[in-house]
């Protein structure tokens, strides 16, 4: 009786042509060409085929222990260690802790396969998956509106990477605003926001993810920080709730409106020959409507739960920070010393609170209870040439040129820094001289 043996892929397909080659039906030297190897060698195998049959092609090394293996002694101590001190942590750091505190040398897969055979760790494709309940939609249009920014190559290689910032309607699943943006920043939600107000009103709440934009975490509230964002201080003056949703299961609406849209916008947007993000917009609209006519449904209350717009965008959509003035009626900003006007009524604001505001093109507005405050900006990143130099006529195109290189470098400077935001290194390669 043959015993039982198991067979490989690649054995297998040797024992299908070598069964040809023992029924004379298929030649050595065919059989070579088709198994990639010599006819030495099938010869070889053939040998082996009629002595042990099946038996004979399976690799004689199948079953037998490595030499590069770790001995039990190994493994035992380092499954003890972790029992003992690090029965909660990763195989990760469970390996470097085994590695730095007790000098033990073995593969961090290595480590997770015993853990995971000892019960120790399971990994993620074995765990249960969390449930996520349904939440039954909302009566009324506008009572909530879900947003999400999406970052996919919209324009594939047609053109730059962006991101579209998504508005979804979660009672009808209406898609209510989209914007191609370079990222989601501030500035950007706020200019969505603002043209989806003007459009249809003020919706009850917004329900977004756990962005900055919208979340500001405990560090920063421990670290005294303002305890909200720009974007949660926009939407409290206009009184509009933002809610941040734990999971994206829960946005689970404008999610799957994002896994919708890559598929339709993107070919689309191929088909309209459409390459940059500053194309989009003009078919945006035409594209957001027969989405709306195709996928969106009735809401169960015909009641428009918008409120109309009566304050001021303008002001409302820009950055605001509190700064207190000195004696001397002056107050930083981003490294720049902004000086009050040195008039009767503005001597009295001194050790007083003023509020400075920035709008996306970088403009500066200082006010207090409403009064815009005239000021001087002083860059604390001056040239290197000193204020007042005496220069000569004759050398003032050397200066001038100093002064320029000076300038690029900074500019070089911002422009490499991950800390400067993209509409501020946008608005500096627009403001650098073009070369002659």
């Amino acid at each position: 009786m043959t015993e039982p043996v198991t067979l490989s892929h690649k054995e297998l397909e040797r024992l299908q042509i070598l069964d040809r080659v023992a029924e004379k039906r298929l030649k050595q030297r065919q059989a070579g060409e088709l198994l990639g190897i010599t006819e030495r060698h099938v010869r070889r195998l053939m040998r082996a085929f009629e002595a042990r049959g099946a038996a004979g092609l399976a690799s004689r090394r199948r079953g037998r222990a490595s030499p590069r293996r770790l001995s039990p002694s190994i493994r035992d101590r380092a499954l003890a260690l972790v029992r003992a001190h690090y029965t909660d942590f990763r195989p990760t750091l469970a390996h470097e802790k085994l590695t730095e505190q007790h000098r033990l040398a073995l593969c961090v897969e290595t480590l997770r396969a015993w853990m995971t055979a000892e019960g120790l760790w399971v990994p993620r494709a074995q765990r249960a998956r969390r449930s996520h309940p349904p939440r039954v939609r909302r009566d009324c249009f506008g009572e909530l509106i879900q947003l999400d920014g999406c970052d996919h190559p919209w324009f594939e290689a047609r053109g730059p990477r962006c991101t579209l910032l998504v508005y979804v309607d979660d009672a009808t699943s209406s898609l209510m605003e989209l914007r191609f943006a370079d990222s989601e920043s501030t500035f950007d939600y706020f200019a969505a926001t603002r043209h989806y107000l003007e459009r249809h009103g003020k919706p009850m709440a917004l329900y977004s993810d756990k962005l900055s934009v919208f979340h500001v975490s405990r560090g920063q509230h421990a670290a005294g920080g303002a305890g909200r964002s720009q974007f949660g201080r926009a939407m409290d003056e206009l009184n509009i709730d933002v809610i941040c949703a734990n999971s994206p299961q829960a946005k689970g609406r404008v999610e799957r409106s994002n896994l919708t849209l890559q598929d339709r916008l993107v070919k689309e947007l191929r088909l309209r020959g459409s390459c940059e993000p500053g194309a989009g917009p003009a078919y945006l609209e035409e594209f957001r409507e027969d989405y709306n006519r195709r996928f969106a449904r009735p809401p169960r209350n015909a009641y428009d739960a918008h409120r109309p717009v009566r304050e001021d965008l303008e002001t409302i959509f820009t950055v605001q920070e509190e700064r207190q003035l000195s004696a001397n009626l002056t107050l930083s900003y981003k490294r720049t010393l902004y000086v009050l006007d040195d008039s009767k009524d503005n001597r009295r604001l001194r050790r007083h609170k003023v509020v400075v505001y920035e709008d996306e093109q970088g403009h500066i507005t200082i006010r207090h209870r409403g009064r815009v405050l005239p000021y001087r900006a002083h860059s604390k990143e001056t040239a290197r040439i000193s204020q007042g130099t005496i220069v000569e006529n004759k050398h003032l195109e050397a200066a001038f040129a100093c002064i320029a290189a000076q300038q690029r470098t900074r500019d070089a400077q911002r422009l490499a820094s991950p800390q400067v935001p993209l509409r501020v290194k946008k608005r500096i390669r627009a403001q650098a001289p073009r070369p002659t």
